[in-house]
């Protein structure tokens, strides 16, 4: 199962450096000129979890295996991209494929890379690429109007559902608005989703400044702070041209250079962490002599669906999950002390994963 980040924003903001800094690999090409991505890159990065590395020293596991995400570079957005200006119907197309959106800012000043607006300004670049967004959404939904209207009046049952949702987030787009921003009851939320609405998918700033304002941000970072905060969104500082040179480092090196510039880990490491969050995604274990694995599954998942993220024949055969909370893992040494002291527990299908779960599935196929 795989979850995956958008990289979006304004060309020359620093997109495909970052991409290329969380892959560690050169696969995007970075230039200073727009639409040097033209087909959206892709790569998947570690999730790193401390609580790992201990279950698989206590299991000694020959291998550990972390969990990922996935990070797509997505060619640079221009005004006008709702109306196809530059490349804005592949742009659009793109974006619509992910499940959240890293949309990067530039705050920082360099005569030698090209502003396509002439200046940096994150705020005003932040409401050029949104306003294109909420205009596609605004145009989709226009678009699927009629057809709706006209099933609706034949009774079609869907349709009568979709209807008042479609109604509710238009209203909504018409002001100016994300579609996330519209009021929608639990039972409409459902409905909400299948209009695979791109101003619908959470979404978090990365604010792009210069390797001296890594540690501090600066006055345009601290200007997209505070709009972020604001509309409740996330933000995250980084210098994408730092994150680079230390993807380059060997591993024992990349510390010693971080606190150099006063530093305590990479930005990258806090982008990983807030594109979690953003998904919200919890985390489950798997351990053994063999290896140590974290798995991904959606924060309200059931048990045969965290079977199914390891194999569809878990999901479909699935029995019941062997559970162990992670703190009674850690705390009773192993598997056979969380046993013996009553900690493990069988659990059923309708079972919910929490964060941390260390699983045995047993199954059936």
């Amino acid at each position: 199962m795989g979850f995956n980040c958008g990289i979006v924003g304004l060309p020359n903001v620093g997109k495909s450096t970052l991409f290329n800094a969380l892959t560690a690999t050169q696969a995007a090409q970075a230039a200073n000129y727009p639409f040097c991505t033209i087909e959206p890159n892709v790569g998947r990065v570690a999730v790193l979890d401390p609580r790992l590395d201990k279950l698989a020293a206590i299991a000694a596991s020959a291998k550990i295996v972390n969990t990922q995400l996935e990070f797509v570079d997505i060619a640079g957005l221009v005004k006008g991209a709702s109306k196809g200006e530059g490349l804005g119907n592949q742009f659009l197309a793109n974006i619509r494929e992910v499940d959240a959106i890293a949309h990067v800012l530039r705050c920082f000043e360099d005569a030698d890379v090209t502003h396509v607006s002439g200046g940096v300004d994150p705020v005003r670049d932040a409401e050029i690429v949104e306003t294109e967004l909420m205009l596609a959404d605004l145009d989709s939904l226009e678009k699927r109007l009629p057809n709706l209207e006209k099933r609706t009046k034949g009774g079609d049952k869907e349709a009568q559902a979709e209807a008042p949702v479609v109604a509710k987030v238009l209203v909504v787009l018409r002001e100016g608005k994300p579609a996330r921003e519209a009021s929608l009851s639990n039972e409409e939320r459902p409905v909400f989703q299948r209009l695979q609405l791109i101003t619908a998918k959470p979404m978090m700033y990365v604010l792009n400044v210069e390797e001296a304002a890594a540690a501090t941000g600066n006055k345009h970072s601290q200007a997209a702070e505070a709009f972020a905060a604001q509309r409740g969104i996330p933000s995250v500082v980084i210098s994408a041209a730092i994150e680079a040179e230390v993807a380059q480092l060997p591993a024992d090196e990349q510390a010693e250079f971080l606190a150099s510039l006063g530093l305590e880990e990479t930005g990258l490491a806090r982008v990983v962490r807030a594109g979690y969050r953003l998904l919200d995604l919890v985390t489950f274990f798997t351990v053994g002599p063999k290896e140590a694995r974290a798995w991904t599954v959606r924060r309200d998942a059931k048990a045969p669906e965290a079977a199914g993220a390891i194999h569809t024949d878990f999901e479909k055969g699935f029995i019941r999950a062997e559970t162990i909370a992670y703190d009674d893992y850690v705390g009773l040494n192993g598997e056979a002390g969380a046993r013996d002291a009553g900690k493990l527990r069988l659990e059923g299908k309708d079972y919910q994963v929490k964060d941390g779960d260390v699983f045995h599935f047993r199954f059936n196929v």
